[in-house]
């Protein structure tokens, strides 16, 4: 049952939303409907530099807050919108690495991320005040979540250098995946072991050797945002039929999936049960009173509360980081000897700073959960813990007898979180569950990869983990919503949310009127928006409005005719930063475009959200009064 804050109240601005806000309005929208929170519409709270909400509960204060383009600690009060946001904070540039191309990613990303965000942020807040904390305001900007999401790779560009670790091969535009076969199906390819790998392309007649080297580079997708795959590989597939290849993948151990549109997604009856039912999958069950442990953490809301983790990779461990970043323990269980990603370079004081920039905040236990002893020493944790979250793949929680059920028994009152791949219900049968649930697999599957292509030009989606991130905030979003509903209702439970799942979310609007679910309008498409390069720097330009667009108008005007045919030439005239501060003075969303994320802390509207130190870091989305 989803609806497990029905008694709660959100009022905010849903009937007529600010068109660069629209989409984080109609996405917040969305996320509280599906759990049942009463929904109240506000008459004010809105302006072109931002909005707000208040949270109510039965027993709590309530929370006001404040979402802003810019964070407030800049001072700055430019107009800004999805695609500015992008621009001014690297996304474009990292999304352009594989194309060669800067590029806005087509979607609405970090709209999304906001709004999931700004719920968390103040269910969080409410949770706060029920441990006795005071917090009634709390503030996020859509800045903030864009960095959150690029802090992987800013520590990466960042680390003891000023080049962005980038392979040479990067730099000339080598296709990337997604793949096509000769009957013109456009797919993706997946494995995590390297040996089906190089079973699939020798069956091909592909030489061991450059097997090797296109899997170095097909492992660098996750971490580089690029796939300098050697041009035999995608050559060698063009002569070969989609069946074909999907049988031959079948013999050799490597997963495909094909890049389905968002016209096949609103077919598929297991979307719109996805989509009503909104992000999570809640198993709420009767528990004892959860104590009000508080050790005033800095004051954070979630100080005193204990996070178990057992998670890999990016989408798990980001949950947990966002969990320490509102003030809880985070406890991470890893295999002896740690893990394996702590060495990915490149490296800081001998970890991995895009591992650190996810888990510097947690205490590390090393525990071998295969064994009887591991095993143990778990359960003993979780009995004194207020979460446990994992991300395992299908059916392991049960086979180490570890699931919701076998920690109940120690913790009734445990959240019991599971971050999965594609499904929310726990259904053995899914059908998906034998292929890999990983970023760009789910990209392809959900549409996500053919609205990206469709807007950007390309084959299929991005390299830039689009899914893992978001799918982490949603995994903590949910955690944080069962924690708050545990404290109102006296609730233990099981919180599943999946790659899939915040795919649905990052297309929500796509299935609007398909479903007829909701009477609020669907975000407006932007008129314009565009990457311009100038006299000195890149400029991104984005009118949401026509009042815009006859504003741009009015400051290009020469007196002569054609002005946007003559557009690439007339911003030649000046510096990007000088176009910038004509634009924003007249009210038009325009931003430098970050070309290299090095540069990031140099901008000083977004400085106070960033630490410099052996590598950037991206400091907590959220202030809290």
């Amino acid at each position: 049952m989803n609806h497990s804050l029905q008694n709660c109240v959100i009022t905010g601005p849903w009937e007529n939303p600010a068109s660069n806000f629209s989409a984080a309005i109609f996405s917040l929208f969305y996320q509280t409907s599906t759990i049942g929170m009463k929904i109240k519409d506000a008459h004010d709270g809105i302006d072109e530099s931002g909005f707000s909400f208040v949270l109510e509960t039965p027993v709590t204060t309530p929370v006001v807050c404040e979402v802003t383009a810019w964070d407030q600690a800049s001072e700055s009060n430019n107009v800004a919108s999805e695609n500015i946001i992008q621009a001014a904070c690297g996304l474009m540039s990292v999304h352009g690495r594989a194309s060669g191309k800067i590029q806005s990613l087509g979607l609405n990303y970090v709209s999304t991320l906001t709004a999931a965000l700004a719920l968390q942020g103040a269910t969080a807040a409410a949770l706060g005040q029920l441990r006795g904390l005071p917090h009634a305001d709390v503030r996020i900007s859509m800045v903030s979540a864009a960095l959150l999401s690029v802090s992987q790779y800013l520590a990466d560009a960042t680390v003891n250098t000023t080049d962005e670790n980038l392979p040479a091969a990067a730099k000339n535009r080598i296709p990337a995946p997604p793949f096509i076969s000769s009957d013109d199906v456009v797919f993706e390819l997946e494995t995590l072991n390297a040996e089906p790998w190089l079973k699939f392309w020798t069956r091909l007649g592909i030489s061991a050797t450059l097997a090797g080297k296109g899997w170095t580079a097909f492992l660098l997708r996750y971490a580089k945002a690029i796939a300098p795959l050697p041009d035999e590989l995608f050559h060698a597939l063009t002569h070969v039929t989609y069946q074909d290849i999907a049988a031959l993948c079948s013999q050799t151990g490597l997963s495909i999936c094909p890049v389905q549109t968002m016209s096949d997604r609103v077919t598929d009856e297991q979307l719109k049960c996805e989509w009503l039912n909104g992000p999570w999958a809640f198993e709420l069950t009767t528990a004892a009173t959860a104590s009000f442990r508080n050790n005033n953490n800095h004051g954070l809301p979630l100080s005193g509360l204990t996070v178990i983790e057992s998670c890999r990779r990016i989408q798990g461990p980001l949950a947990g980081h966002l969990l320490a970043l509102l003030g809880a323990e985070v406890i991470r269980i890893e295999p002896p000897g740690g893990d394996p990603l702590r060495g990915m370079p490149p490296l800081s004081d001998g970890c991995s700073v895009r591992f650190d920039a996810l888990n510097r905040f947690k205490t590390i236990r090393e525990i071998d959960i295969k064994s009887a002893a591991g095993r143990a020493e778990v359960m003993e944790l979780a009995k004194n813990a207020d979460v446990f979250l994992h991300n395992w793949a299908p059916h392991k929680a049960a086979q180490l007898k570890l699931d919701a059920a076998d920690l109940a028994d120690v913790n009734p009152a445990l959240v019991y979180a599971y971050a999965a791949g594609w499904s929310n219900d726990g259904d053995s049968s899914f059908r998906l569950n034998a292929i890999p649930g990983t970023d760009f697999m789910v990209q392809a599957h959900s549409g996500v990869a053919h609205k990206i292509s469709q807007a950007c030009g390309i084959r299929g989606g991005t390299l830039f983990t689009v899914l893992d991130l978001l799918g982490g905030v949603v995994a903590a979003q949910g955690i944080t919503i069962a924690l708050l509903n545990r404290y109102l209702n006296h609730t233990g439970g099981k919180v599943t949310s999946s790659l899939l799942s915040a795919a649905t979310l990052l297309c929500s609007e796509d299935f609007q009127h398909q479903y007829h679910f909701f009477e609020t309008n669907v975000p407006a498409v932007s008129r314009f928006n565009n990457i311009y390069a100038t006299k000195q720097g890149m400029l991104a330009i984005e009118c949401c409005d026509e009042a815009a667009l006859q504003r741009l108008f009015q400051i290009i005007d020469d007196g002569q005719i054609d002005i946007m045919q003559r557009l690439d030439e007339i911003l030649l005239t000046n510096s990007a930063q000088e176009w910038v501060k004509l634009f924003q003075q007249a009210g038009i969303p325009a931003a430098v475009v970050i070309e290299d994320l090095a540069d990031l802390y140099d901008c000083p509207q977004l400085r106070p959200l960033l630490n410099r130190g052996s590598y950037t870091q991206v400091t907590s989305p959220w202030s809290f009064q």
